[in-house]
């Protein structure tokens, strides 16, 4: 088994892409191709980028990886919330999903924690 299956944020992130696909199911015809698909991509991102930290050597990649899920996984909450207010998912759909957003981003934050930050540098290599 691969090591980040291992991993409580990978479990959540990909419970979450799986939960998202289904409620992208139910968004109208005309979303399908927008708000829907972006869900969907934006979900799948995140269980895809922490899996590919974990491959990846070095630390520098590897946090790199972490916060482009991070990334994602804001862009999926915000998604969720624009499909509540326009009333393409339901309040209880709504609740469970974002519970298992809230696990995902909790157990990311503390992972990333984890990871030591590597300065950053300009064009010439000198710190920033």
């Amino acid at each position: 088994m691969p090591p980040y299956r291992n991993l409580n944020a990978w479990k959540h992130a990909q419970r979450l892409a799986v939960e998202c696909a289904k409620l992208a199911r139910g968004f109208p015809p005309y979303e399908q191709e927008a708000l829907a698909d972006e869900l969907r991509r934006s979900s799948y991102r995140v269980p895809i980028s922490i899996a590919d930290g974990i491959a990846r050597k070095g630390t520098r990649f590897c946090r790199e990886s972490f916060e482009n899920a991070r990334a994602a996984l804001a862009e999926v909450e915000t998604i969720l919330e624009i499909g509540r207010d326009l009333g393409y998912i339901d309040a209880s759909a709504y609740g469970r999903v974002e519970a298992v957003a809230t696990e995902a981003s909790k157990t990311l934050y503390g992972f990333l924690r984890k990871v030591p930050e590597v300065p950053t540098s300009d064009a010439r290599g000198r710190p920033q």
